[in-house]
């Protein structure tokens, strides 16, 4: 049946007439909450927003109609919080972050406003499934990895802890590519989210803001006989907000994410089209928008470093204008910068704001150094996301200065009072006044933006407690032993409303049925849990819910792939980003020798397992390329081979995003966090599996080691080397050879890859791998593989116990609490932010009575305001409830 169809018989005279007395009653407020009021306003979005007659409508129009009904429920509560800050002027967090992975919008706004059964009756009523509708949002793929995804969480947790915030961000018009498979091997193709339109987003035009780049400057002494400087562009862009409402869990705060859009300043040349140059006459245009094209351009070429170092200057220079606008329109002066607004640099991409708001007070708002350093310095904290020095990022000098002339001497400037104060604190080292320098000399000249995030910032935090750790003693050793007190670790966390509430409904109804609801807004409550793991008859329930999760991803990788998979094997997953440190081809390795194990002993003792991996690799990072395609060279062997294909499957699922995350999650059995000990910082999948009831099988790395002290070690899988022992290794020299050399299991291994077993013959697709692992190996695969054997062999034995098993899962869903990103968040506000909660009040329709503009136009008091210039345009026809 097609949607038009299941809509004629449900909707003609809810459409075209009004009911009889006796009927249903409607209420009036146009954003009740009621099945029938959301019917009916959904109804009136078909028709007047989509402009189609009921029975006309796509499967997109219905996703419209329905995103602008609850958008509208948004939009109350969002005047209501500009309202609320407008009223009451406290510190705000803007957020700053290169990626926001928000995941679909619909069905998160349905948990968080608490109508999720009110919307499904609705649609139900009109012979319409809830599921099909949210299926058809497309996903903003506005992040790669782990970095959007925790942005996207705390983004949650700020309005759910009712704390005033702003997420600024870029507009990527092309979010993360699409990844395909293609003969085994990764494909990227255009990812066009925005192709039917963005329902959450309203376009601010009237706060739009310049943009200038490259140029030269110009020194002058102005009439009172001070030192300037003036700069002289040699383009312009505009940068254009796009707003959209970030709600909390059942509270009436809804905070803004801000993304910039890059527009010319003049987007059509009339005299060069006149003169036949119709490509010139928008030229200007099309090179102004490239700014926001794509998310993270490939960078290996002069004009990708260009386009990235511009993107990065381009959303930092709208967002710090941008809270200027709102502290000026407020009259609060640029002196108070740093008591208005906490700035916080979610990784290295944003550090150039550091100087750019240093420019801005001095040469713009004529501020002295001192006192421009000083609100600086106390406005921005930065966390540090990364140990890998390579993803520390450094920008070429003269690439730097051809398109940020005056921030570079500005960045000089901070770097000459900066290493004054080195050769003081730390006389006579000359090398420790290199290491901190924030120009790099050594390989070329590099301008170091961790470093220039370090300076200029207040705060300083890693993202668990042996990153941080990691951070003091070895990446930023020295500017620890410089300020030590700048130092903090704050664990990363994940939204249960979206990881727990959304994605996982039917668990989520048997844990609110066991111990109520309020676990989803405090996670410490799922304590109450642990009783119920010695409980056999809910450890059966818990094991039914499982197991229909399963069944719902195995319907999704056939669907996807057109492998099917057993229910009832073991899931062992393995989803993230591809990376050699994250180690997904030693998850290979193992599989490759159970198949070996199989072929060898027929008989042998190998549990049904399912090995499921997802992720997408950089465009141009080769190595992580060809991992993909060991994956699927080794999936199409043994999913073909009819001796082990009943026992073993690998699947690789493409394109993982969000939206799958949320299928994939909650079917996990078991959860491969395996990254060489030392170099994962924290990782959030790993919350993410554990929350849901997933084993972890992990190295003592990241946030493994925090999870296995929360749910127990009886309850957690570890193998491989610490940290301390990688180090040591590494320092003692280390030979992977040696390894391949005296285990017959690696041997075995290693030798049907390089012999072509798994390349159809060609024993040179693989070579780099094989080659890359005897020879090198830095991510030391071959010194943890045995371990990583044994602990599998220890897996399969629990796993062969299911109530112990699912005893083991209960217990780790218990005892996540810790790892809900409002924990993270409430650190953040105590210990880097100092902001407080500022609780909303709902407004509502009083009377029709609208006011003209007031100053400001966007409640914000100096606080970020939430809902724009529609606050205080009707604020006037709205009264307080508290709700």
């Amino acid at each position: 049946m097609t949607e038009a169809s299941r809509l004629r018989p449900a909707t003609a005279d809810a459409t075209l007439s009004t009911p009889a007395s006796g009927q249903e009653h409607v209420d009036d407020t146009r954003t009740a909450m009621s099945s029938a009021t959301i019917r009916h306003a959904f109804l009136d979005h078909v028709f007047y927003t989509q402009g189609k007659l009921p029975g006309h409508a796509s499967g997109n129009d219905l996703y419209q109609a329905l995103a602008h009904t609850v958008r509208d429920r948004l939009v109350q509560r969002w005047i209501s919080t500009a309202e609320t800050y407008q009223n009451q002027p406290s510190r705000t967090v803007a957020y700053l972050s290169a990626e926001f992975l928000m995941g679909p919008h619909l069905g998160n706004n349905l948990v968080n406003l608490g109508i999720f059964d009110e919307v499904r009756a609705a649609m139900t009523a009109l012979d319409l499934d809830l599921d099909d509708i949210l299926a058809h949002e497309e996903e903003p793929g506005l992040g790669n990895g782990g970095l959007g995804r925790l942005a996207a969480c705390f983004m949650d947790s700020l309005a759910t802890l009712e704390i005033p915030a702003l997420g600024y961000g870029i507009r990527y018009e092309y979010g993360i590519f699409h990844q395909n498979i293609i003969d085994g091997q990764q494909v990227e193709t255009t990812d066009t989210w925005l192709r039917h339109g963005n329902p959450w987003e309203i376009q601010r035009s009237e706060w739009a803001v310049q943009v200038r780049l490259g140029g030269h400057t110009e020194h002058y002494t102005d009439d009172r006989g001070r030192y300037r400087v003036r700069w002289v562009p040699e383009k312009t862009v505009v940068g254009v907000p796009f707003d959209s409402p970030i709600l909390g869990y059942r509270v009436n705060t809804v905070n803004t994410l801000r993304l910039w859009r890059a527009e010319a300043t003049e987007a059509f040349d009339f005299h060069t089209f006149n003169r036949g140059d119709y490509l010139g006459a928008v030229s200007k245009k099309v090179t102004s928008e490239n700014l926001t094209k794509v998310l993270y351009p490939n960078d290996e070429t002069q004009q990708g470093k260009e386009l990235r170092l511009e993107q990065q200057y381009f959303f930092v220079a709208c967002s710090l204008q941008d809270m200027l606008r709102l502290m000026a329109s407020h009259g609060i002066p640029v002196t108070r910068f740093h008591e208005k607004f906490a700035v916080q640099l979610n990784d290295t991409h944003p550090a150039v704001g550091i100087a750019e708001l240093m420019r801005l007070l001095i040469d713009d708002h004529d501020l002295a150094w001192h006192d421009a350093w000083h609100i600086t310095r106390n406005a921005f904290a930065y966390t540090n996301h990364t140990l890998l020095p390579e993803a520390l990022e450094q920008w070429p000098l003269e690439l730097f200065r051809r398109i940020l002339p005056r921030h570079l001497e500005i960045i000089y400037e901070i770097n000459a009072r900066f290493l004054d104060e080195v050769r003081i604190g730390f006389y006579g080292d000359e090398s420790r006044v290199a290491r901190l320098s924030l120009v790099n000399e050594q390989g070329g000249r590099y301008v170091r933006m961790a470093g220039l995030a370090c300076v200029g910032s207040h705060a300083i935090n890693g993202v668990a407690e042996l990153h941080s750790r990691l951070m003091r003693e070895d990446v930023l050793q020295d500017f620890y032993a410089m300020w030590p007190e700048k130092f903090t670790s704050i664990t990363n966390g994940v939204t249960p409303r979206r990881w727990l509430a959304l994605s996982n409904p039917r668990m989520t109804q048997l844990v609110s049925d066991a111990i109520g609801d309020g676990w989803i807004k405090d996670l410490d409550q799922l304590r109450a849990l642990e009783p119920y793991a010695d409980d056999a008859g809910f450890r059966e329930q818990w094991q039914a819910v499982r197991r229909a999760n399963k069944r719902d991803l195995a319907q999704l990788i056939r669907d996807c792939t057109g492998v099917v998979v057993n229910p009832d094997s073991m899931f062992d997953v393995m989803v993230k980003r591809i990376h050699e440190y994250k180690r997904q081809h030693l998850a290979v390795l193992h599989i490759i020798a159970l198949y070996h194990q199989i072929k060898s002993s027929p008989n042998a003792d190998v549990p049904p397992r399912t090995f499921l991996f997802a992720g997408k690799a950089a465009p141009g990072y080769h190595y992580a390329k060809l991992m993909i395609r060991f994956i699927t060279s080794v999936a199409d062997v043994v999913n073909r081979d009819p001796q082990v294909r009943d026992r073993l499957k690998v699947v690789f699922l493409p394109n993982f995003n969000v939206t799958y995350g949320q299928k994939i999650y909650p079917a996990a059995d078991l959860s491969e966090q395996i990254s060489l000990a030392g170099k994962e910082a924290s990782g959030t999948g790993n919350m993410k599996f554990a929350m849901n009831g997933a084993m972890t099988i992990g190295t003592m790395d990241g946030a493994n080691i925090e999870l296995r002290d929360a749910i127990g070690a009886d309850n957690f899988f570890p193998f491989g080397l610490n940290a301390s022992e990688v180090y040591a290794l590494r320092a003692a020299g280390y030979h992977p050879s040696s390894y391949y050399e005296s285990s017959p299991e690696l041997r075995a291994v290693v030798d049907l890859i390089q012999h072509g077993f798994f390349s159809k013959g060609d024993a040179a697709v693989f070579r780099p791998l094989f080659e890359g692992l005897l020879q090198h190996d830095p991510y030391m695969l071959m010194a943890d593989f045995a371990s990583y054997l044994q602990c599998q062999r220890e897996v399969s034995a629990a796993y062969a116990d299911q109530d112990r098993w699912q005893r083991m899962s209960v217990l780790s869903s218990a005892r996540s609490g810790r790892f809900s990103s409002d924990r993270a968040i409430r650190e953040y506000c105590e210990r880097v932010w100092h902001v407080d909660p500022v609780p909303v009040c709902l407004l509502h329709r009083a009377s029709g009575h609208v006011q003209g503009p007031r100053r400001g136009g966007d409640g914000a008091s100096g606080t970020g305001g939430t809902a724009g210039n529609t606050s205080s345009s009707v604020a006037g026809g709205f009264s307080e409830r508290c709700q």
